[in-house]
C-alpha cells in the first residue's frame, strides 16, 4: 500500500532498486535505459519508475540527500515494497590521492560522522558494510567495461560545509571519497536481512579543488548508471 511518500502500490516496484539522490538522474535513466517505463511516484519531486532492461524488471528512484532522507525511502521500499536490492547511484569527492574526477567507486563499507545507528542500541560501534554478491556482480560488471574504479571505505557525512575540515584525517585512514548516504542505506539493508551497495561517480576533488558541473552530475555519468543496470542483469 502507499506510504507517505511513495504513491506505488504493492508489485508497482521490482526486486531492485537503483537509488540516485537526484530525482532528475531517476527520471533521465528510465527515459534513457528503460523499456515502458511506468512513473509509480512523484510526491515531493521524488520520481521512481519502474521499467524492463534487457528482459529484466527494474525499478529507478530519487533518495534526496543525505542520511535522514536515505533513511525513509530505502527503509519504505525494503519493508514496504519487497525491494531486494538497492544499488545507490549517487556522487561523491574524492579524498584518496589517486582517485581522480569521473572514476568510479564501490564502497564496501562506509564510515560515518552519522549518529543513526544508535537507534539499534548496539553495544558498540556498527560497521556499515555493502553486500558481497552485489560488490563481486559491480566489480565483475566495472572490470568488463574496461572503467577506471576503486574498491574500498567511503566516508557518508552528515555535513556537507564541515567546519571541522576533516577530510584530510580521513584521507589518513585510507578512505576513498567522501559522501552523504550509504551509510544509512547500509544498515537499513542489514536489519532488514536485504542487500546494498553504493556505486559513486567522483563529482569533485576537494582536497585539489577540482569539480565538474551541475549537468554533468545530473545525465553524464553514463558509465556508474551502465555499470549499475548491468549489475542488476547479472544479479537477477
Amino acid at each position: 500500500m502507499p506510504t507517505p511518500h511513495n504513491t506505488a502500490k504493492k508489485g508497482d516496484i521490482a526486486e531492485t532498486v537503483l537509488l540516485p539522490g537526484d530525482p532528475l538522474r531517476a527520471k533521465f535513466i528510465a527515459e534513457n535505459y528503460l523499456e515502458n517505463p511506468i512513473c509509480y511516484n512523484n510526491i515531493r519531486g521524488m520520481f521512481g519508475f519502474t521499467g524492463i532492461y534487457k528482459g529484466v524488471r527494474i525499478s529507478v528512484q530519487g533518495s534526496g540527500m543525505g542520511m535522514p532522507s536515505m533513511g525513509i525511502y530505502s527503509y519504505e521500499l525494503y519493508h514496504e515494497y519487497d525491494v531486494k536490492n538497492i544499488i545507490r547511484i549517487g556522487t561523491a569527492g574524492a579524498i584518496a590521492d589517486n582517485v581522480n574526477l569521473r572514476d568510479i567507486v564501490i564502497g564496501i563499507s562506509a564510515s560515518t560522522n552519522s549518529n543513526y545507528a544508535s537507534q539499534y542500541r548496539l553495544p558498540g560501534v556498527y560497521a556499515p558494510t555493502a553486500s558481497w554478491e552485489l560488490v563481486s556482480a559491480t566489480v565483475e560488471t566495472a572490470e568488463k567495461k574496461g572503467c577506471a574504479f576503486h574498491v574500498g571505505n567511503i566516508f557518508s557525512s552528515d555535513t556537507f560545509y564541515d567546519h571541522a575540515d576533516s577530510l584530510s584525517e580521513w584521507q589518513k585512514m585510507g578512505v576513498l571519497a567522501v559522501e552523504m548516504e550509504a551509510a544509512s542505506l547500509y544498515m537499513n539493508a542489514a536489519e532488514a536481512g536485504k542487500n546494498a551497495l553504493c556505486i559513486l561517480t567522483v563529482s569533485d576533488c576537494p582536497l585539489r579543488n577540482l569539480s565538474t558541473t551541475s549537468e554533468e552530475r545530473q545525465t553524464s555519468f553514463r558509465d556508474m548508471m551502465e555499470i549499475a543496470l548491468e549489475t542488476a542483469i547479472l544479479i537477477s
